[in-house]
């Protein structure tokens, strides 16, 4: 017997934009320490966009519109800023560059514009839709500790996982630069904190990783970024096919903290840990994990669900 297709599943209901897709891809398949900074492709960019609008249910919007204004302001000033953001879609990017954009003020659809996504190379180099689909927004790429965490613990022999060591640093070493550019000309740093999706049941999903303690020590103005409600969520068939990923009707709020001092809330947690602590750097980063889930809560109090 064939496998029965769920027709809300991505690949099948939005199947008339494979073409344009395909056809308008430029991103390299392969990522090296050359390639690791990619500009957005407005043709991906203004489908992604048509398809929120298909699945955005009344009353979806941003909240703390004034935090994001003064997180513009600040980097308006000169301020280094990030944003670090819950992860629970594949839309989650481009959901908050199309409420900027929609806002309707100048200042947010220049925020939108200079936005600047961390992103796993697993994104260009897995399959040539997925690549299109991450075409839609400008991005540094990096090869996430996850992936290399997999690679030593695979059946590779010592020779190769050394090899994939060195490809690892290099492309990290040169997204460091990249996003050291990036500040330099304004842009804003876009880092989901978990380095996946959450997926239900798996709460290792949803845990910082330490490494976002290093984002703090290089920026100097952060907003928090709760997500409520979901448009695509994840096929409990195939949870790691983007293109099965399930769309769904939804009243999705994203909500920005205040502005929030990144060395003065890094130095005010160091400050309360015991002198034995065994991991501060992943202390900092549950404290963000922490004021996310609580946003994340408040939030849902006040949201419809459908």
């Amino acid at each position: 017997m064939s496998e029965t297709i769920n027709p809300d599943e991505l690949g099948c209901k939005y199947k008339k934009y494979f073409e344009p897709l395909l056809s308008s891809s430029k991103a390299p398949a392969v990522i090296d320490e050359t390639n690791v900074y990619q500009v957005a492709n407005p043709v991906p960019r203004q489908i992604l966009f048509e398809i929120i609008k298909d699945n955005l249910a009344e009353g979806s919007r941003l909240e703390g519109k004034e935090n994001f204004k003064a997180f513009y302001d600040a980097v308006q000033s000169g301020k280094r800023g990030l944003i670090l953001m819950e992860h629970y879609t594949n839309l989650d990017l481009p959901e908050i560059l199309f409420f900027l954009e929609e806002e309707g003020s100048d200042w947010a659809k220049d925020l939108s514009s200079k936005i600047v996504a961390i992103a796993g190379m697993k994104l260009n180099e897995e399959h040539p839709l997925v690549r299109a689909w991450t075409e839609g927004f400008t991005r540094v790429v990096i090869y996430p500790s996850r992936s290399l965490s997999k690679v030593e613990e695979s059946d590779l022999s010592e020779e190769e996982k050394k090899a994939e060591e060195m490809k690892s640093k290099k492309i990290n070493f040169a997204a460091m630069r990249a996003m050291d550019a990036c500040k330099k000309r304004g842009e804003v740093i876009l880092v989901f904190p978990a380095g996946t999706r959450y997926r239900p049941g798996k709460p290792e999903t949803k845990r910082g990783l330490k490494e976002i303690d290093s984002y703090l020590r290089l920026f100097d103005v952060m907003i928090l970024v709760s997500n409520n409600g979901n448009c695509l969520r994840i096929n409990p068939d195939d949870t790691e096919n983007m293109m099965r990923d399930i769309t769904h009707k939804d009243e999705v709020i994203l909500t920005a903290s205040p502005v929030i001092d990144c060395k003065q809330f890094r130095n005010d947690i160091l400050a309360k840990l015991p002198a034995d602590e065994p991991d501060p750097k992943q202390k900092t980063v549950d404290q963000i994990m922490s004021i996310l889930d609580q946003q994340h809560d408040e939030i849902e109090k006040i949201r419809k669900a459908y």
